[in-house]
């Protein structure tokens, strides 16, 4: 069975978005069981954990023998396996991983800037004069991915582990209404947030920081 690395405490503002909850959703998804082990503050700079996760991030997952980091690399290898993230065509293949790189290398990154500077440099005159930029930026890249969208339901034929990872991505602008103002995108997330599958590891993921010693199987 899988074994997922997942911090037992975040801030609250983290809740619901630490990146193992890309891998909860992705193994929901595909109907693999899975088994979580919580980190405590501090275990994640362990030399045992650094030989699973060299930069002390989550998630990680082990497997019969098997380590994998990093949200993007994990959630690949279950899309691989599973059809509900992946069609089996070669082509079909090629175009959800090509999203999956879109999502993580071409959106999320101003994003992530964006929500960085709001979240963790709030009220710095650097950050107040930086803002405008990188908002800027992040409507750029929506522009982009609203035309692509348009008419359709997901970003290809059926909804993928790109659907997965794209409408996470955009979940990082929550605490702004840059997402809500634009109806293609809200309805886009929205669509892809209410899989049961999704509403099953956010809930999860809010539980194993209530219940820090519990273990889900």
């Amino acid at each position: 069975m899988i074994t997922l690395y997942a911090f037992c405490w975040v801030p609250d503002f983290a809740k619901g978005h630490v990146r193992d909850l890309r891998v909860r959703w992705a193994l929901e998804e595909a109907g693999i069981p899975y088994r979580q082990k919580l980190l405590s503050q501090g275990e994640n700079g362990s030399p045992d954990y650094l030989a699973l996760q060299p930069f002390g991030q989550v998630p990680a997952i082990e497997e019969n023998g098997a380590k994998l980091f990093e949200s993007g690399a994990i959630v690949l290898n279950i899309a691989r396996r599973s059809e509900a993230l992946m069609p089996r065509d070669p082509q079909g293949r090629a175009r959800t991983e090509a999203w999956m790189f879109a999502a993580l290398n071409s959106v999320e990154p101003a994003i992530g800037n964006l929500a960085d500077i709001d979240l963790f440099a709030q009220g710095e005159r650097w950050a107040q004069e930086r803002r405008p930029a990188a908002v800027e930026q992040v409507q750029g890249k929506l522009d982009r991915l609203e035309h692509w969208l348009a008419e359709k339901d997901y970003l290809e034929d059926a909804f993928s582990a790109g659907d997965l990872l794209m409408s996470d991505v955009l979940r990082i602008l929550d605490h702004t209404d840059i997402v809500e103002q634009r109806p293609v995108l809200r309805a886009y997330r929205d669509r892809c947030l209410a899989r049961p599958a999704f509403r099953k590891a956010l809930a999860d993921q809010l539980a194993s920081f209530e219940e820090p010693a519990a273990a889900i199987g």
